[in-house]
């Protein structure tokens, strides 16, 4: 099978090379990209706060290098799976936020942890911990742990600060695990419209956390590290001062459901589009629609629609179609547009819409400067 660099090799570094790539094709601006990745790192390191980003946005070496020039003092990873590459590919200062529970999981981790010294995993479960532990004996490793506290969501983290406490006890008693601190990340909370009612929803949110560390804190268990936060709340966040550090994944890239969102409290948001889904129109044979080749496989369908970048009308409303196709709705679009024309669609979420392509294609203005692989993709589990 042809891939996306063997179509696309020869276009790099052609001026005005980003019109001649096949569609559907996921397009990252690189020095949009490069400015949002300065932003939040100089954004944390004014209010003294390290910064973690989540890689499962990207799931690439490349943007991982580049938000660790930038000053990141790690990543995060979702799955033991998108570890493994990012650590094969030379990142470091890696987080796992999401519980490893699965036998066969555990067994990777600890080999991970043999060869990277920097791991750092989420516990929520005494059993869990103990059974990671006895892994880490057998191969003759240790590991960081961080215990993750529940926001209120019932998708994982310890229920209660008497919870953590016991979990804290537990890892203390596990001669290969050593306890760092807590993970605490209001995901629900991330894309409240309103500023202000995101706001309230943090505080209070927050004011939990308090209680869980100074439980914590109380048993002899102080966090070292609390992470946690999005690109929804990090400033928020940082004006409530209570995280050493933060995840934000998405600012890189921005999409649909954080441009709904008032992240700024009504100023002009810091970060910018960098991703976009490039198509094509196929047919136009209707006034008040044309039909393009981007439909649920070529978009993530959990945020909302896409919205038109470029290539026609801001008000023409996009409809999926189905696998392949979408529609773009707007009176007389059908006469404005012909098949085989260009369009540029900011994506609805960023995370899965990644996780459907293999390759970046790097554009600096309308040129192809270099193809980045999605290298964690294939690697989730």
């Amino acid at each position: 099978m042809t891939t996306d660099r063997e179509l696309h090799d020869h276009l790099i570094g052609r001026q005005g090379s980003r019109a001649d790539l096949n569609t559907p094709v996921l397009v990252l601006d690189v020095d949009a990209l490069d400015r949002n990745i300065q932003r939040m790192a100089a954004l944390t390191a004014q209010h003294g706060v390290a910064l973690r980003p989540h890689a499962k946005t990207h799931k690439s070496v490349d943007i991982a290098k580049r938000q660790l020039a930038a000053g990141a003092v790690g990543v995060c990873c979702a799955k033991i799976g998108e570890a493994e590459v990012l650590a094969e590919g030379g990142v470091t200062g890696i987080l796992i936020t999401s519980p490893v529970a699965a036998p066969a999981a555990i067994e990777r981790l600890a080999k991970l942890a043999v060869t990277d010294d920097g791991l750092m995993a989420v516990v929520d479960h005494p059993g869990v911990a103990e059974r990671i532990d006895a892994a880490l004996a057998a191969a003759g490793a240790k590991l960081d742990v961080i215990i993750d506290i529940d926001p209120g969501i019932a998708r994982t983290g310890v229920a209660s600060a008497e919870a953590a406490v016991a979990l804290a006890k537990t890892i203390a008693a596990s001669p290969h695990l050593e306890y760092r601190g807590v993970q605490f990340y209001c995901g629900s909370q991330q894309h409240i419209e309103s500023y202000a009612e995101r706001r309230a929803a943090i505080v209070e949110r927050t004011a939990y956390l308090q209680a869980v560390i100074a439980a914590l804190t109380e048993a002899g268990f102080a966090p070292a590290i609390i992470t946690g936060s999005g690109t929804g709340t990090h400033r928020i966040d940082l004006e409530l001062g209570v995280f050493t550090e933060l995840q934000a994944g998405s600012y890189v890239f921005m999409d649909k459901q954080y441009l709904d969102c008032d992240i700024a409290d009504g100023a002009e948001p810091p970060f910018e589009v960098s991703l976009s889904v490039d198509a094509r129109v196929v047919s136009a044979n209707h006034s008040g629609l044309v039909t393009i080749d981007a439909g649920y496989k070529s978009l993530s369908t959990d945020g909302g629609v896409a919205v038109v970048q470029r290539g026609t009308p801001e008000t023409a409303f996009f409809a999926f179609m189905g696998d392949e196709h979408a529609a773009l709705i707007a009176a007389d679009i059908g006469s404005a547009l012909a098949p085989g024309d260009p369009v540029s669609l900011t994506v609805p979420h960023c995370d899965p819409t990644v996780n459907l392509y293999d390759f970046y294609h790097i554009v600096a203005g309308d040129t192809l400067v270099d193809i980045w692989p999605v290298s964690a993709r294939g690697r989730a589990r």
